[in-house]
């Protein structure tokens, strides 16, 4: 059983609790290791549909945990490395996970928790939560979280808030990119299961083809290998099972077999 997370399965879905709340869900060495091994498990399972990672407590992760930086300021170059390394390789996994995630923002996603959130593919966010890159403040600066990061809200914005460390309130994360939604706190949970609901209603090989799809085209230049890729992707998808059962539930007004 993991010692710093809970997991709970829901209706086709999974939520991923970090549980440090005394700690504000502060990142350690156990609690990386924990949501690489919980993610990819979660993504292995074949009955999980979407996963969605949230934090008890006042806060969804105020990013390192200050005994751990202190740990790490007193290892070799070497050892800081493989410890980055490790934290690198959970957020990649996040990433890359074949399922949707969704993060459930609350109070602080600090440093470490605003990348979790940013590594995910949809954030929602209370209304009172707070994020920010404030690893300059702490003389390093936040290289492990930066693709997602820089990802969500380009490097303009990066920019400002990659030097400055300022704190980024619900609304305007929304506005720059980190967020997609802000909520009442008290709607929150509300606002999370209609997200997912939205997301369980579609094809699942759909969803996987779509993630691929983003990581394909983005930033490249609309040429012919591009309108060749993107015709390649549709063409094999429409002979699939999934759309044509996709296509026969419309018809029908029926839900397809992936919602039932």
């Amino acid at each position: 059983m993991p010692e710093t997370l809970e997991i709970e399965r829901v209706a086709g879905f999974a939520m991923v609790w970090m549980n440090r709340p005394e700690r504000h869900n502060a990142f350690n060495a156990t609690v990386i290791a924990e949501l690489d091994a919980a993610f990819a498990a979660l993504d292995a399972d074949d009955t999980v549909r979407a996963i969605v990672l949230a934090g008890r407590g006042a806060s969804f992760s105020a990013g390192a945990d200050v005994n751990w930086m202190k740990a790490a300021g007193e290892a070799s170059v070497a050892d800081n490395h493989a410890d980055a390394m490790r934290l690198a390789r959970m957020l990649e996994r996040i990433a890359r996970c074949r399922k949707p995630t969704v993060a459930r923002v609350h109070g602080a996603a600090l440093g470490g928790g605003m990348g979790l959130a940013c590594a995910c593919d949809i954030c929602i966010a209370g209304e009172r939560a707070v994020f920010a890159t404030s690893e300059v403040r702490f003389g390093i600066i936040p290289a492990a979280i930066s693709p997602y990061v820089l990802r969500a809200i380009g490097e303009r914005q990066a920019a400002r808030y990659f030097q400055s460390g300022e704190r980024i309130d619900a609304v305007h994360a929304v506005e720059i990119g980190i967020a997609h939604q802000a909520v009442a706190d008290d709607a929150l949970d509300d606002a999370v299961l209609a997200q997912v609901s939205a997301l369980l209603a579609g094809g699942p090989r759909a969803q996987l083809a779509a993630k691929d799809l983003i990581r394909a085209i983005a930033n490249q230049p609309v040429d012919e290998a591009l309108l060749t890729d993107t015709a390649h992707r549709i063409a094999e998808l429409r002979a699939t099972p999934e759309a044509r059962e996709g296509l026969a539930a419309f018809l029908d007004k029926r839900r397809p077999d992936w919602q039932a």
